[in-house]
């Protein structure tokens, strides 16, 4: 029997026709299979089916494991770079075993973190999302009579969260440099991906071991702080998690968009959970004076790594100061770091005030000297505010009420000020 022409694209005649090109088709029943197959944890996500998919999205675009010679240059340019920072800070050393990762490990050591952050907006989505799917134009009786219907339901919604929070790291996993791109402890490990030192160094006419090391200098500088700053990781992270409690999610637009949903198109689908068009901050003080701390905090983070990198690569690195303006633009205008993450959280992460904070840092290592510099760090309530942004010299005359002595009359008994 012969086809007539065209036939075989028909979908009422080739019901295979719909899936298109057999590579899309292969990795939608390995996603479908990750949903089944992973096993159900007490939380609102499964986190293995949502590191699958996001170790297939970088495995299909190409991910291959980190060659030995890429590991020992990425190895020794953090050992150097952290030789140097010796000069420009007083902290120690926080590289104690520098390694080189392929994008899949980012995905692999970074996961936990990942949970923290996520879950607390997860948690919102998959309730939301498991009435939508279920209540939407039921009336009250049925509502109850459909009850372990709405238990799937609500399983259902927190596949489709996983499986975008998978989506979005796998996303993220492609552009990352290291263990620090967004400012926020991911590891306490410091590593390099060689994939991200690539794509960062595409279009820039400069020495390929320079940029490595200036990128490995910005990694270690980081893990200076996340090592032997012990209250700074739990209040980076507390922030987020305070600001993410004052996240809403848009449940009218919720439901709009999952009852016009097309289940045999995949791209709608994805469309319509992309989250950050969902979720919806609260606009009261106590939110926006969480932003405002957290944005602060994130710009202190950057503007001393800022400029402590910028001591240490002085007169021994010719290219810095064109990476450092590189790295300013690339924070500035948001690439797919931050625009994953406020998919992800509901939050634009982003320190805008970097240059005010690095020229408030150079200002105290100008007057005060490293060992007063970072020694702020020492304490919360040392740390600069917002409003200190606004005229570096006057906080660094001392008209703020900073005064690093005060420290030295606390009892012991006061805790860790984490």
């Amino acid at each position: 029997m012969t086809d007539l022409p065209g036939r075989e694209n028909d979908p009422n005649e080739n019901p295979f026709a719909m899936f298109g090109n057999p590579e899309q088709m292969a990795q939608a029943m390995r996603q479908f299979a990750d949903m089944l197959s992973a096993p159900q944890g007490s939380g609102p996500v499964n986190w293995d089916m949502a590191k699958n998919i996001a170790r297939h999205a970088v495995v299909a675009d190409g991910d291959p494991s980190v060659m030995e010679g890429e590991r020992r240059q990425i190895v020794d340019a953090l050992s150097l770079a952290d030789l140097w920072l010796n000069e420009a800070t007083s902290l120690p050393s926080g590289v104690s075993n520098p390694q080189a990762w392929s994008r899949s490990e980012w995905i692999e050591n970074t996961i936990p973190v990942w949970r923290k952050l996520c879950e607390p907006i997860a948690e919102r989505m998959v309730d939301t999302m498991g009435g939508a799917l279920g209540g939407a134009g039921l009336p009250p009786e049925a509502q109850q009579m459909a009850g372990p219907l709405m238990g799937m339901l609500k399983q259902m919604g927190g596949m489709m969260v996983g499986q975008q929070i998978g989506q979005a790291l796998g996303s993220l996993a492609r552009e990352v440099i290291g263990t620090s791109d967004i400012g926020l402890p991911l590891s306490g490990t410091a590593a390099l991906l060689p994939g991200g030192i690539a794509s960062f160094s595409q279009g820039l006419e400069l020495p390929a071991d320079e940029i490595r090391l200036y990128l490995a200098l910005r990694e270690a500088a980081h893990h200076r702080l996340f090592q032997h700053v012990p209250w700074l990781r739990s209040h980076l992270l507390g922030a987020v998690e305070e600001y993410a409690r004052g996240i809403t999610v848009d449940t009218s637009a919720l439901e709009e968009q999952i009852r016009g949903l097309d289940i045999n198109n995949p791209e709608a689908i994805q469309e319509a959970l992309s989250g950050g068009a969902l979720l919806k901050p609260e606009e009261t003080e106590r939110q926006k004076a969480a932003l405002t701390r957290l944005e602060t905090m994130l710009a202190l983070v950057e503007g001393w790594v800022a400029t402590v990198v910028g001591q240490a690569a002085e007169g021994k690195l010719p290219s810095a100061g064109a990476l450092a303006e590189t790295v300013r633009r690339r924070r500035a205008t948001g690439g797919p770091a931050e625009l994953t993450f406020g998919t992800l959280v509901g939050l634009e992460l982003r320190p805008r005030r970097l240059r005010e904070a690095a020229a408030l840092w150079q200002a105290l290592k100008d007057a005060r000297g490293i060992d007063e510099r970072d020694a702020l760090w020492s304490h919360p309530d040392l740390m600069p505010h917002a409003d200190d942004l606004d005229d570096p010299e006057a906080f660094v005359r001392g008209d703020s009420s900073w005064d690093i002595s005060q420290l030295e009359t606390k009892p012991d008994d006061e805790g860790d000020g984490s």
